[in-house]
Protein backbone atom coordinates (compact mmCIF):
# COMPACT_ATOMS: atom_id res chain seq x y z
CA UNK A 1 0.00 0.00 0.00
CA UNK A 2 1.56 3.29 -1.06
CA UNK A 3 1.65 6.50 0.92
CA UNK A 4 -1.18 8.97 0.35
CA UNK A 5 0.46 12.33 -0.22
CA UNK A 6 -1.54 12.89 -3.39
CA UNK A 7 -4.81 12.63 -1.44
CA UNK A 8 -3.97 15.61 0.78
CA UNK A 9 -5.64 18.79 -0.44
CA UNK A 10 -3.98 22.18 -0.50
CA UNK A 11 -5.02 24.64 2.16
CA UNK A 12 -5.99 28.09 0.78
CA UNK A 13 -2.71 29.69 1.91
CA UNK A 14 -0.73 26.82 0.36
CA UNK A 15 -2.56 27.23 -2.93
CA UNK A 16 -1.84 30.97 -2.94
CA UNK A 17 1.81 30.27 -2.19
CA UNK A 18 2.12 27.65 -4.91
CA UNK A 19 0.46 29.76 -7.61
CA UNK A 20 2.24 32.96 -6.59
CA UNK A 21 5.71 31.45 -6.39
CA UNK A 22 5.26 29.53 -9.64
CA UNK A 23 4.22 32.79 -11.34
CA UNK A 24 7.28 34.58 -9.93
CA UNK A 25 9.55 31.84 -11.23
CA UNK A 26 7.80 31.92 -14.63
CA UNK A 27 8.25 35.70 -15.00
CA UNK A 28 11.87 35.59 -13.92
CA UNK A 29 12.88 32.66 -16.12
CA UNK A 30 10.92 34.13 -19.02
CA UNK A 31 12.99 37.27 -18.53
CA UNK A 32 16.20 35.26 -18.75
CA UNK A 33 15.11 33.23 -21.78
CA UNK A 34 13.36 35.87 -23.93
CA UNK A 35 16.53 37.08 -25.62
CA UNK A 36 17.86 33.55 -26.21
CA UNK A 37 16.25 33.02 -29.64
CA UNK A 38 16.83 36.58 -30.93
CA UNK A 39 19.89 38.27 -29.45
CA UNK A 40 22.35 36.89 -32.01
CA UNK A 41 20.22 38.48 -34.75
CA UNK A 42 20.37 41.97 -33.28
CA UNK A 43 23.81 42.04 -31.68
CA UNK A 44 25.41 43.63 -34.77
CA UNK A 45 23.60 46.85 -33.83
CA UNK A 46 25.76 47.12 -30.69
CA UNK A 47 29.25 48.58 -30.69
CA UNK A 48 31.96 46.00 -30.00
CA UNK A 49 29.86 42.94 -30.81
CA UNK A 50 31.76 39.80 -31.80
CA UNK A 51 30.64 36.16 -31.62
CA UNK A 52 32.55 35.81 -28.33
CA UNK A 53 31.03 38.89 -26.69
CA UNK A 54 27.58 37.94 -27.98
CA UNK A 55 28.00 34.55 -26.30
CA UNK A 56 29.06 36.24 -23.08
CA UNK A 57 25.99 38.49 -23.23
CA UNK A 58 23.65 35.55 -23.74
CA UNK A 59 25.19 33.29 -21.08
CA UNK A 60 26.57 35.89 -18.67
CA UNK A 61 23.62 35.65 -16.29
CA UNK A 62 24.62 32.07 -15.55
CA UNK A 63 27.90 33.10 -13.91
CA UNK A 64 26.43 35.36 -11.24
CA UNK A 65 23.42 33.09 -10.81
CA UNK A 66 25.69 30.11 -10.15
CA UNK A 67 27.91 32.03 -7.72
CA UNK A 68 25.16 33.66 -5.68
CA UNK A 69 22.13 31.37 -5.50
CA UNK A 70 23.40 29.24 -2.59
CA UNK A 71 24.79 32.23 -0.57
CA UNK A 72 21.56 34.18 -1.06
CA UNK A 73 19.56 31.15 0.01
CA UNK A 74 21.63 31.03 3.21
CA UNK A 75 21.10 34.78 3.67
CA UNK A 76 17.35 34.22 3.49
CA UNK A 77 17.67 31.93 6.53
CA UNK A 78 19.11 34.90 8.45
CA UNK A 79 17.14 37.95 7.29
CA UNK A 80 13.97 36.38 5.90
CA UNK A 81 12.83 35.02 2.56
CA UNK A 82 10.84 37.95 1.22
CA UNK A 83 13.57 40.60 1.64
CA UNK A 84 16.00 38.43 -0.32
CA UNK A 85 13.44 37.63 -3.04
CA UNK A 86 12.31 41.25 -3.40
CA UNK A 87 15.92 42.44 -3.44
CA UNK A 88 16.80 39.83 -6.06
CA UNK A 89 13.89 40.82 -8.30
CA UNK A 90 14.81 44.50 -8.01
CA UNK A 91 18.40 43.63 -8.95
CA UNK A 92 17.04 41.65 -11.88
CA UNK A 93 14.94 44.64 -12.97
CA UNK A 94 17.94 46.97 -12.61
CA UNK A 95 20.10 44.69 -14.74
CA UNK A 96 17.35 44.61 -17.37
CA UNK A 97 17.26 48.41 -17.48
CA UNK A 98 21.05 48.57 -17.81
CA UNK A 99 20.84 46.19 -20.79
CA UNK A 100 17.88 48.06 -22.29
CA UNK A 101 19.75 51.38 -22.32
CA UNK A 102 23.08 49.95 -23.46
CA UNK A 103 24.51 50.96 -26.81
CA UNK A 104 27.53 48.67 -26.53
CA UNK A 105 27.85 44.93 -26.11
CA UNK A 106 29.75 45.55 -22.85
CA UNK A 107 26.69 47.33 -21.47
CA UNK A 108 24.47 44.36 -22.28
CA UNK A 109 26.98 41.98 -20.69
CA UNK A 110 26.93 44.09 -17.52
CA UNK A 111 23.14 44.04 -17.54
CA UNK A 112 23.04 40.27 -17.90
CA UNK A 113 25.53 39.80 -15.06
CA UNK A 114 23.33 42.02 -12.87
CA UNK A 115 20.26 40.04 -13.89
CA UNK A 116 21.93 36.85 -12.73
CA UNK A 117 22.96 38.51 -9.46
CA UNK A 118 19.28 38.55 -8.54
CA UNK A 119 19.65 34.86 -7.75
CA UNK A 120 16.44 34.01 -5.91
CA UNK A 121 15.97 30.32 -6.79
CA UNK A 122 17.10 28.92 -3.42
CA UNK A 123 15.18 31.57 -1.47
CA UNK A 124 11.99 30.85 -3.43
CA UNK A 125 12.27 27.13 -2.71
CA UNK A 126 12.90 27.87 0.98
CA UNK A 127 9.85 30.16 1.13
CA UNK A 128 7.76 27.45 -0.52
CA UNK A 129 8.90 25.06 2.20
CA UNK A 130 8.06 27.58 4.93
CA UNK A 131 4.53 27.97 3.57
CA UNK A 132 3.60 24.34 2.94
CA UNK A 133 3.13 21.19 4.92
CA UNK A 134 5.43 18.28 4.31
CA UNK A 135 2.53 16.26 2.87
CA UNK A 136 1.96 18.65 -0.08
CA UNK A 137 5.44 20.12 -0.54
CA UNK A 138 6.50 17.80 -3.35
CA UNK A 139 3.59 18.98 -5.49
CA UNK A 140 4.38 22.63 -4.82
CA UNK A 141 8.02 22.12 -5.81
CA UNK A 142 6.86 20.32 -8.97
CA UNK A 143 4.63 23.28 -9.89
CA UNK A 144 7.55 25.65 -9.50
CA UNK A 145 9.80 23.36 -11.52
CA UNK A 146 7.25 23.09 -14.33
CA UNK A 147 7.17 26.87 -14.58
CA UNK A 148 10.74 26.81 -15.95
CA UNK A 149 9.76 24.62 -18.90
CA UNK A 150 6.71 26.77 -19.54
CA UNK A 151 8.85 29.92 -19.52
CA UNK A 152 11.28 28.41 -22.02
CA UNK A 153 8.55 27.48 -24.51
CA UNK A 154 6.90 30.91 -24.17
CA UNK A 155 10.26 32.60 -24.73
CA UNK A 156 10.82 30.75 -28.03
CA UNK A 157 7.44 31.99 -29.27
CA UNK A 158 7.30 35.48 -27.76
CA UNK A 159 10.98 36.40 -28.20
CA UNK A 160 10.93 36.58 -32.02
CA UNK A 161 7.52 38.28 -32.07
CA UNK A 162 8.56 40.95 -29.57
CA UNK A 163 11.96 41.49 -31.19
CA UNK A 164 10.35 42.15 -34.57
CA UNK A 165 8.11 44.83 -33.04
CA UNK A 166 10.09 46.49 -30.25
CA UNK A 167 13.66 45.24 -30.74
CA UNK A 168 15.92 43.60 -28.18
CA UNK A 169 16.12 46.85 -26.21
CA UNK A 170 12.34 46.81 -25.92
CA UNK A 171 12.46 43.19 -24.75
CA UNK A 172 14.71 44.22 -21.87
CA UNK A 173 12.17 46.88 -20.87
CA UNK A 174 9.47 44.17 -20.87
CA UNK A 175 11.72 41.97 -18.75
CA UNK A 176 12.14 44.75 -16.19
CA UNK A 177 8.36 45.10 -16.02
CA UNK A 178 7.98 41.35 -15.46
CA UNK A 179 10.42 41.57 -12.54
CA UNK A 180 8.40 44.38 -10.96
CA UNK A 181 5.22 42.33 -11.36
CA UNK A 182 7.09 39.60 -9.51
CA UNK A 183 7.82 42.03 -6.67
CA UNK A 184 4.09 42.83 -6.43
CA UNK A 185 3.28 39.12 -6.28
CA UNK A 186 5.75 38.63 -3.42
CA UNK A 187 4.36 41.54 -1.46
CA UNK A 188 0.63 41.15 -2.08
CA UNK A 189 -0.14 37.58 -3.19
CA UNK A 190 2.35 35.20 -1.59
CA UNK A 191 1.62 34.76 2.14
CA UNK A 192 4.23 35.74 4.71
CA UNK A 193 5.36 32.75 6.80
CA UNK A 194 4.89 32.97 10.54
CA UNK A 195 8.44 31.73 10.97
CA UNK A 196 11.29 30.55 8.75
CA UNK A 197 13.66 27.70 9.42
CA UNK A 198 16.06 25.44 7.61
CA UNK A 199 14.45 22.78 5.40
CA UNK A 200 16.99 20.17 4.40
CA UNK A 201 14.70 18.82 1.69
CA UNK A 202 14.29 22.19 -0.05
CA UNK A 203 17.46 24.25 0.38
CA UNK A 204 21.22 23.68 0.52
CA UNK A 205 22.73 23.00 3.95
CA UNK A 206 26.37 24.16 4.25
CA UNK A 207 27.29 21.23 6.48
CA UNK A 208 26.19 18.78 3.76
CA UNK A 209 28.03 20.33 0.80
CA UNK A 210 31.12 18.17 1.25
CA UNK A 211 29.03 15.02 1.46
CA UNK A 212 27.14 15.89 -1.73
CA UNK A 213 30.29 16.88 -3.62
CA UNK A 214 31.98 13.58 -2.78
CA UNK A 215 29.17 11.46 -4.23
CA UNK A 216 30.31 10.15 -7.61
CA UNK A 217 26.79 9.55 -8.93
CA UNK A 218 25.64 13.05 -8.03
CA UNK A 219 28.75 14.56 -9.60
CA UNK A 220 28.13 12.71 -12.86
CA UNK A 221 24.57 14.04 -12.91
CA UNK A 222 25.82 17.55 -12.15
CA UNK A 223 28.28 17.33 -15.04
CA UNK A 224 25.43 16.13 -17.22
CA UNK A 225 23.20 19.12 -16.58
CA UNK A 226 26.26 21.35 -17.05
CA UNK A 227 26.81 19.92 -20.55
CA UNK A 228 23.10 19.95 -21.37
CA UNK A 229 22.71 23.67 -20.70
CA UNK A 230 26.10 24.46 -22.20
CA UNK A 231 24.86 22.85 -25.42
CA UNK A 232 21.50 24.62 -25.30
CA UNK A 233 23.08 28.07 -24.94
CA UNK A 234 25.69 27.35 -27.62
CA UNK A 235 23.00 26.16 -30.05
CA UNK A 236 21.06 29.40 -29.72
CA UNK A 237 24.15 31.41 -30.60
CA UNK A 238 23.87 30.05 -34.15
CA UNK A 239 20.39 28.62 -34.87
CA UNK A 240 18.73 32.06 -35.18
CA UNK A 241 21.44 33.05 -37.69
CA UNK A 242 20.86 29.86 -39.69
CA UNK A 243 17.11 30.41 -39.80
CA UNK A 244 17.69 33.89 -41.18
CA UNK A 245 20.63 33.31 -43.51
CA UNK A 246 20.08 29.72 -44.69
CA UNK A 247 16.29 29.50 -44.75
CA UNK A 248 15.38 33.16 -45.24
CA UNK A 249 13.06 33.45 -42.25
CA UNK A 250 12.32 36.92 -40.93
CA UNK A 251 12.70 37.25 -37.16
CA UNK A 252 8.96 37.41 -36.59
CA UNK A 253 8.60 34.06 -38.41
CA UNK A 254 11.07 32.08 -36.31
CA UNK A 255 8.33 30.94 -33.98
CA UNK A 256 6.74 29.18 -36.97
CA UNK A 257 9.56 26.64 -36.61
CA UNK A 258 10.01 26.71 -32.84
CA UNK A 259 6.37 26.02 -31.95
CA UNK A 260 5.87 22.82 -33.99
CA UNK A 261 9.38 21.68 -33.05
CA UNK A 262 8.62 22.00 -29.33
CA UNK A 263 5.18 20.39 -29.65
CA UNK A 264 6.65 17.45 -31.56
CA UNK A 265 9.52 17.20 -29.09
CA UNK A 266 7.14 17.06 -26.14
CA UNK A 267 5.09 14.35 -27.81
CA UNK A 268 8.20 12.31 -28.58
CA UNK A 269 9.61 12.47 -25.06
CA UNK A 270 6.53 11.51 -23.01
CA UNK A 271 6.59 7.73 -23.74
CA UNK A 272 10.27 7.56 -22.81
CA UNK A 273 9.71 9.36 -19.51
CA UNK A 274 7.00 6.82 -18.70
CA UNK A 275 9.38 3.98 -19.57
CA UNK A 276 12.12 5.54 -17.41
CA UNK A 277 9.91 5.92 -14.34
CA UNK A 278 7.31 3.16 -14.56
CA UNK A 279 9.49 0.41 -16.02
CA UNK A 280 12.61 1.43 -14.12
CA UNK A 281 14.66 2.00 -17.30
CA UNK A 282 16.05 5.36 -16.27
CA UNK A 283 19.66 4.64 -17.20
CA UNK A 284 18.75 3.34 -20.66
CA UNK A 285 16.57 6.39 -21.37
CA UNK A 286 19.27 8.66 -20.00
CA UNK A 287 22.00 7.24 -22.20
CA UNK A 288 19.61 7.17 -25.16
CA UNK A 289 18.78 10.84 -24.64
CA UNK A 290 22.47 11.79 -24.66
CA UNK A 291 23.02 9.73 -27.83
CA UNK A 292 20.06 11.28 -29.67
CA UNK A 293 21.04 14.81 -28.67
CA UNK A 294 24.60 14.21 -29.83
CA UNK A 295 23.51 12.74 -33.18
CA UNK A 296 21.12 15.66 -33.73
CA UNK A 297 23.96 18.11 -33.12
CA UNK A 298 26.13 16.22 -35.61
CA UNK A 299 23.32 16.39 -38.17
CA UNK A 300 23.14 20.17 -37.68
CA UNK A 301 26.91 20.37 -38.15
CA UNK A 302 26.70 18.63 -41.51
CA UNK A 303 24.55 21.52 -42.67
CA UNK A 304 21.10 20.13 -43.19
CA UNK A 305 19.89 22.34 -46.04
CA UNK A 306 16.26 21.27 -46.16
CA UNK A 307 14.03 23.40 -43.93
CA UNK A 308 11.71 20.58 -42.86
CA UNK A 309 14.57 18.17 -42.26
CA UNK A 310 16.33 20.79 -40.14
CA UNK A 311 13.14 21.22 -38.14
CA UNK A 312 12.89 17.46 -37.63
CA UNK A 313 16.50 17.30 -36.41
CA UNK A 314 15.79 20.14 -33.99
CA UNK A 315 12.71 18.28 -32.75
CA UNK A 316 14.83 15.24 -31.93
CA UNK A 317 17.37 17.45 -30.16
CA UNK A 318 14.69 19.06 -28.01
CA UNK A 319 12.94 15.74 -27.39
CA UNK A 320 16.23 14.46 -25.98
CA UNK A 321 16.79 17.72 -24.12
CA UNK A 322 13.34 17.60 -22.51
CA UNK A 323 13.74 13.93 -21.64
CA UNK A 324 17.07 14.57 -19.92
CA UNK A 325 15.73 17.71 -18.25
CA UNK A 326 12.91 15.63 -16.75
CA UNK A 327 14.90 12.52 -15.84
CA UNK A 328 17.93 14.08 -14.19
CA UNK A 329 16.27 15.96 -11.28
CA UNK A 330 14.28 12.81 -10.54
CA UNK A 331 17.53 10.81 -10.54
CA UNK A 332 19.21 13.31 -8.20
CA UNK A 333 16.24 13.03 -5.85
CA UNK A 334 16.49 9.24 -5.86
CA UNK A 335 20.27 9.16 -5.33
CA UNK A 336 20.56 11.81 -2.61
CA UNK A 337 19.72 10.93 0.96
CA UNK A 338 16.36 12.41 1.90
CA UNK A 339 17.89 14.93 4.30
CA UNK A 340 20.45 15.93 1.65
CA UNK A 341 18.01 16.51 -1.18
CA UNK A 342 18.01 20.31 -0.89
CA UNK A 343 21.81 20.42 -0.96
CA UNK A 344 22.04 18.04 -3.91
CA UNK A 345 19.48 20.03 -5.89
CA UNK A 346 21.26 23.29 -5.04
CA UNK A 347 24.54 22.00 -6.47
CA UNK A 348 22.65 20.62 -9.46
CA UNK A 349 21.09 24.04 -10.15
CA UNK A 350 24.49 25.71 -9.76
CA UNK A 351 25.90 23.30 -12.37
CA UNK A 352 23.00 24.10 -14.69
CA UNK A 353 23.59 27.86 -14.56
CA UNK A 354 27.35 27.36 -14.90
CA UNK A 355 26.67 25.40 -18.07
CA UNK A 356 24.66 28.29 -19.50
CA UNK A 357 27.58 30.64 -18.85
CA UNK A 358 30.26 28.41 -20.35
CA UNK A 359 27.99 27.56 -23.27
CA UNK A 360 27.85 31.24 -24.14
CA UNK A 361 31.56 31.87 -23.69
CA UNK A 362 32.94 28.70 -25.30
CA UNK A 363 30.26 28.58 -27.98
CA UNK A 364 31.00 32.19 -28.88
CA UNK A 365 34.74 31.49 -29.00
CA UNK A 366 34.25 28.44 -31.23
CA UNK A 367 31.99 30.47 -33.53
CA UNK A 368 34.55 33.26 -33.75
CA UNK A 369 37.56 30.98 -34.22
CA UNK A 370 36.23 28.11 -36.34
CA UNK A 371 32.96 29.27 -37.88
CA UNK A 372 29.27 29.08 -37.21
CA UNK A 373 28.51 25.37 -37.68
CA UNK A 374 31.58 24.34 -35.67
CA UNK A 375 29.51 25.22 -32.59
CA UNK A 376 27.38 22.14 -33.26
CA UNK A 377 30.49 19.95 -33.47
CA UNK A 378 31.76 21.40 -30.17
CA UNK A 379 28.44 20.63 -28.47
CA UNK A 380 28.39 17.10 -29.95
CA UNK A 381 31.91 16.47 -28.62
CA UNK A 382 30.81 17.54 -25.15
CA UNK A 383 27.88 15.12 -25.44
CA UNK A 384 30.34 12.31 -26.20
CA UNK A 385 32.38 13.14 -23.10
CA UNK A 386 29.18 13.21 -21.05
CA UNK A 387 28.11 9.82 -22.41
CA UNK A 388 31.44 8.25 -21.46
CA UNK A 389 31.15 9.54 -17.89
CA UNK A 390 27.48 8.53 -17.70
CA UNK A 391 28.38 4.90 -18.35
CA UNK A 392 29.76 4.78 -14.80
CA UNK A 393 26.46 5.83 -13.22
CA UNK A 394 24.90 3.28 -10.94
CA UNK A 395 21.28 2.45 -11.65
CA UNK A 396 19.09 4.40 -9.24
CA UNK A 397 16.94 2.56 -6.77
CA UNK A 398 13.39 3.69 -7.41
CA UNK A 399 12.74 5.09 -3.97
CA UNK A 400 10.71 8.12 -3.03
CA UNK A 401 11.22 10.76 -0.38
CA UNK A 402 8.72 11.06 2.43
CA UNK A 403 8.74 13.79 5.06
CA UNK A 404 7.13 12.80 8.34
CA UNK A 405 6.30 15.81 10.53
CA UNK A 406 7.27 15.48 14.20
CA UNK A 407 6.48 18.95 15.52
CA UNK A 408 4.34 19.34 18.60
CA UNK A 409 4.94 15.83 19.86
CA UNK A 410 6.99 16.79 22.89
CA UNK A 411 9.89 14.73 24.23
CA UNK A 412 10.48 11.38 22.60
CA UNK A 413 13.24 8.86 22.22
CA UNK A 414 14.40 9.70 18.69
CA UNK A 415 16.66 6.68 18.40
CA UNK A 416 13.79 4.36 19.30
CA UNK A 417 11.45 6.20 16.94
CA UNK A 418 13.93 5.79 14.11
CA UNK A 419 14.19 2.04 14.74
CA UNK A 420 10.42 1.67 14.72
CA UNK A 421 10.10 3.58 11.47
CA UNK A 422 12.84 1.51 9.86
CA UNK A 423 10.89 -1.62 10.77
CA UNK A 424 7.90 -0.54 8.66
CA UNK A 425 7.36 -2.17 5.24
CA UNK A 426 8.98 -0.19 2.43
CA UNK A 427 11.14 2.05 4.63
CA UNK A 428 14.76 1.99 3.45
CA UNK A 429 16.34 4.87 5.41
CA UNK A 430 15.38 7.35 8.13
CA UNK A 431 17.19 10.48 9.28
CA UNK A 432 15.59 12.55 12.04
CA UNK A 433 16.72 16.17 12.33
CA UNK A 434 15.24 17.47 15.55
CA UNK A 435 15.54 21.18 14.76
CA UNK A 436 13.66 20.65 11.49
CA UNK A 437 10.90 18.77 13.29
CA UNK A 438 10.92 16.20 10.48
CA UNK A 439 11.88 12.59 9.87
CA UNK A 440 13.41 12.40 6.38
CA UNK A 441 12.65 8.99 4.91
CA UNK A 442 13.55 7.02 1.79
CA UNK A 443 10.68 4.68 0.95
CA UNK A 444 9.51 2.16 -1.62
CA UNK A 445 6.16 3.67 -2.53
CA UNK A 446 4.78 0.28 -3.59
CA UNK A 447 5.12 -1.01 -0.02
CA UNK A 448 5.09 2.04 2.22
CA UNK A 449 1.92 3.17 4.03
CA UNK A 450 2.18 6.70 5.40
CA UNK A 451 -0.65 6.05 7.87
CA UNK A 452 1.43 3.36 9.57
CA UNK A 453 4.31 5.84 9.94
CA UNK A 454 2.02 8.47 11.41
CA UNK A 455 0.62 5.88 13.81
CA UNK A 456 4.16 5.07 14.99
CA UNK A 457 4.78 8.77 15.71
CA UNK A 458 1.45 9.15 17.50
CA UNK A 459 2.26 6.13 19.68
CA UNK A 460 5.41 7.88 20.93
Amino acid sequence: MSHRELAVAFEPAERRAAIGLAAIFTFRMLGLFLILPVFALYAHELSGATPLTVGLAIGGYGLTQALLQIPLGALSDRIGRKPVIVGGLLMFAFGSLVAAMASTIEGVILGRLLQGAGAIAAAVMALAADLTRETVRTRVMAMIGMSIGMAFILALILGPLLAARIGVSGIFWVIALLALIGVALVLFVVPTPQHSRMHHDAEPAPEMLGRALSDGNLMRLDFGVFVLHMSLTAVFLVVPLLLRDRFGLETAQHWHLYLPVMLLAMGLMIPFIIIAEKRHRMKEMYLGGILIAGLALLAMYYEVSNYWLFGLVMAFFFAAFNLLEAVMPSWVSKVAAAEMRGTAMGIYATSQFSGAFFGGVLGGWVHQRFGLTAVFLFAAAMMLLWALLALGLERPRHLGNFLLPLEGLGEMDLALLRQRLLALPGVEAVRIIDEDGVAYMKVDNALFDSEQAMAVVAAN
